[in-house]
C-alpha cells in the first residue's frame, strides 16, 4: 500500500515539518518580538503545540531510517505501527490543547487591548480639547518634538479682543458673563479651526492665533486665510449681536482684530516637565497692539500682510499708528472686504486683463468724475 511506502511517508513527514517550521517562523511565534508581552503568551502556547507536531513527525522520519538499520524491515514496520497507534493520539491531543489554549489567550488579550484602545481614544479626545488640532495631530503622528525647542519662521499672527469688555460686562451676573463669553469663544474658535488657524491661547476675552506652523501653505496663502478668517469672524459677530440684543443684552460685544505677518520664534517653551507650544517676538506684540487701533467691528493689518493679500482682499491705507515698543509709526491698512464678495454685492467694479486692471469703489467719490476719468483713459487708448 502507498502508506507503507517509505519514500512517500518521508515526503509527507518532510512536508509537515517544513510547513510547521515555516508557520512558526513566518508568524514570529518564537524569538524576539515587538509585540506586547500578553499576546506573546498565547503565541507561545500555539508554538508549543506546533513544535510537538513537528517533533513527532521528525521522530517518525528518523525511525523510518534508523530502525531498519538495527532490526528487520518487518520488526521496524511493526514498531512504527505501534508508535503511531500509541503515541500519535497523545501528540495530537497535546497539540490541540496547546493551540486551543493559545487561541483562548489571544482572544482574552484582544478583548483587553480593545478595552484599552477605547480608553486611550477617550483620553485622546479629551486631550484634543486642550491642544490646537494641528499640534495634536503632529504629536500623535510623531512629527512634533516633545522637547524644549524653537525655530524662526514667517507667520501671520492674529489677535482679537472685545472692545470695552469691562464696561460692557459690569451689569452682567457671573453666570450670564460666563455663558456669553463661552458662546463667543466657541463661535470664533469654530471659524478659526475651519480656516486652518493654530489657536495659541485665550487671554480672557482675547484670542491669539497664527498661520504657518505646524503646517504652512506658503506665506501668501497663510495671510489670505488669516484675513478671510477675520472677515468671517466679524460677520458672525454681527449675527451674534442681533441675537444678544433680542435676548435683552444692552451692550453686545464688539470686536477689534489686528493681523500682522513677520518672522517669529515658534516652538516649545518651558521646562522638560511642563512646556507650552507658542510664539514670541516683536511681530506678535505688533499684532496685539495693532488691534487696539482698529475701529469697532473692524480689521487692521500691517503693510506686510496687505502686500500679501492685495490680489484677493481690498484694503485701504490709514494713518500710520504709533505703537508702544516700536520707534517708528507703523503703516496700517483697514480691511474693506474680499474682492469677489464686494463685486457680488455691487460695491465695486473690478476688471483684470493682461496689462490692465480696473477697480472702482462705488461707495466713494463722485460717479460723474469717475466716468469722466474712464472716458479720458479710453480717449487716450484710442488716440
Amino acid at each position: 500500500m502507498i502508506w507503507n511506502s517509505i519514500p512517500f511517508m518521508t515526503a509527507i513527514d518532510l512536508l509537515i515539518i517544513a510547513v510547521t517550521i515555516y508557520t512558526i517562523w513566518r508568524c514570529r511565534l518564537i524569538g524576539s518580538s515587538k509585540r506586547p508581552s500578553a499576546p506573546q503568551i498565547g503565541l507561545r502556547w500555539i508554538a508549543l503545540g506546533l513544535l510537538a507536531i513537528c517533533l513527532f513527525y521528525f521522530a517518525d522520519l528518523a525511525s523510518m531510517y534508523v530502525l531498519p538499520a538495527v532490526a528487520s524491515m518487518e520488526e521496524a514496520m511493526a514498531l512504527m505501527g505501534t508508535l503511531h497507534r500509541n503515541l500519535s493520539w497523545l501528540v495530537v491531543l497535546f497539540a490541540m490543547i496547546a493551540i486551543s489554549t493559545g487561541f483562548i489567550e489571544l482572544r482574552r488579550t484582544q478583548i483587553e487591548l480593545t478595552e484599552k484602545n477605547e480608553l486611550l481614544a477617550q483620553l485622546s479626545s479629551k486631550l484634543a480639547k486642550f491642544l490646537p488640532p494641528q499640534l495634536y495631530n503632529s504629536i500623535f503622528t510623531g512629527t512634533h518634538t516633545t522637547r524644549v525647542a524653537a525655530k524662526r519662521k514667517k507667520l501671520t499672527i492674529f489677535f482679537s479682543d472685545i472692545a470695552n469688555f469691562t464696561e460692557t460686562t459690569d451689569s452682567l451676573e457671573s453666570e450670564e458673563l460666563t455663558n456669553l463669553l463661552n458662546q463667543y469663544l466657541t463661535e470664533m474658535s469654530k471659524i478659526a479651526l475651519s480656516h486652518g488657524a493654530t489657536i495659541d491661547k485665550y487671554v480672557g476675552d482675547a484670542i491669539m492665533g497664527f498661520f504657518g506652523d505646524p503646517a504652512s501653505r506658503g506665506s501668501r496663502e497663510d495671510a489670505i486665510a488669516c484675513v478671510e478668517m477675520a472677515i468671517a469672524m466679524q460677520r458672525r459677530m454681527r449675527e451674534l449681536q442681533l441675537k444678544w440684543l433680542d435676548l435683552g443684552s444692552e451692550k453686545p460685544f464688539q470686536l477689534r482684530i489686528g493681523v500682522n505677518t513677520g518672522f517669529c520664534t515658534v516652538g516649545n517653551f518651558g521646562s522638560e516637565d511642563r512646556m507650552d507650544y507658542t510664539i514670541i517676538g516683536n511681530e506678535v506684540n505688533l499684532a496685539a497692539r495693532l488691534q487696539s487701533h482698529a475701529e469697532l467691528g473692524g480689521i487692521l493689518v500691517t503693510h506686510e500682510t496687505s502686500s500679501l493679500i492685495k490680489d484677493t482682499i481690498l484694503t485701504e491705507e490709514q494713518e500710520a499708528v504709533s505703537v508702544k515698543g516700536f520707534v517708528h509709526p507703523v503703516r496700517a491698512y483697514r480691511v474693506v472686504g474680499i474682492y469677489d464678495e464686494l463685486e457680488r454685492d455691487g460695491r465695486i467694479i473690478r476688471e483684470e486683463r493682461d496689462g490692465f486692471r480696473l477697480l472702482v469703489d462705488l461707495t466713494k467719490g463722485d460717479q460723474a468724475r469717475t466716468i469722466a476719468a474712464i472716458e479720458n483713459v479710453l480717449a487716450r487708448l484710442k488716440g
